[in-house]
């Protein structure tokens, strides 16, 4: 297959650098220069990707078009893009849940062929290794695969329902991002007390990530009713050192759809889920 014209919307932290490793397998890859920031265009430039003043010439020169902006902006993006009737295959690569996504390609289809992406990991800089999750249809899947091959992007193929991608980036970006957040708080409370080096201490004794564990999801509910008390007496603890209590209440709250998990023996997985689910 010929080497592809690749575009990228655009050339942020996480954009210029997969666009960069793109360019090993493409004939050249686009960026437009309209509307963006002159750290963007650094970027564009220390990456060698070619410059294009607008966006319709980004699109009538593209076999493939990579999404990458912030979350908030991807429908906008895509409804731009959309009015161009681009024909080429676009990868939705931003960390939005399946309905946007499902969305976009409704919004962008007949015309164009639409890849659900997911980048999990930090930019491709550096010796950093992301993989893109990718869904859609095969044919298109492997195209964005093709790009990246021999370089430090890795792809995953989840099949061909495009949403599952998004949703898998999204299921771990809600544990690794609002674990960072829970750090804050929770040394910030240490803190407060003088306690925060001896806090750091204890945990450094247990360095496996929970979300390897998910068998203690069961635990965790029959857990619940005590546990929740506790993360609400946490949040007062927090709003004492005038720190935010919200996150703490948000989570007392979902451990009290567990509450009547109590007295239940051998509690599975399934049936911890299947509470959690109904409200």
């Amino acid at each position: 297959m010929d080497q592809p014209t690749v575009g990228i919307l655009h050339p942020g932290n996480m954009g210029a650098a997969v666009a960069a490793c793109a360019a090993a397998n493409a004939a050249e890859v686009l960026w437009c220069e309209v509307g963006r920031s002159t750290a963007s265009a650094a970027r564009a430039e220390q990456f060698g990707l070619t410059p294009v003043p607008m966006l319709r010439e980004l699109l009538d020169r593209s076999d493939i078009v990579i999404s990458l902006c912030p979350p908030a902006a991807a429908e906008d993006l895509a409804r731009d893009v959309a009015q161009h009737r681009f024909t080429g295959v676009y990868a939705e690569a931003n960390a939005i849940n399946p309905e946007r996504t499902q969305r976009i390609a409704a919004l962008l289809g007949p015309d164009a062929t639409i890849v659900d992406g997911g980048v999990v990991g930090s930019p491709p800089v550096g010796g950093k290794t992301p993989t893109l999750y990718l869904s859609g249809p095969v044919a298109a899947t492997e195209r964005i695969e093709a790009l990246f091959v021999g370089t430090a992007v890795r792809t995953a193929v989840l099949g061909r329902e495009v949403g599952k991608a998004s949703a898998l980036k999204l299921a771990y970006a809600s544990f690794q991002k609002t674990s960072r957040v829970l750090v804050a708080l929770a040394v910030g409370m240490a803190r407060e007390h003088g306690v925060d080096q001896e806090l750091i201490e204890v945990a450094a004794r247990r360095t496996d990530s929970y979300l390897s564990e998910p068998g203690y999801i069961a635990k965790t509910a029959s857990r619940a009713w005590r546990w929740g008390p506790e993360l609400d007496e946490a949040a007062d603890a927090l709003a004492a050192a005038g720190l935010p209590p919200e996150m703490l209440h948000a989570a007392a709250s979902t451990l009290a759809r567990w509450n009547d998990a109590k007295d239940v023996q051998e509690l599975t997985l399934t049936d911890a889920l299947d509470r959690l689910a109904q409200p």
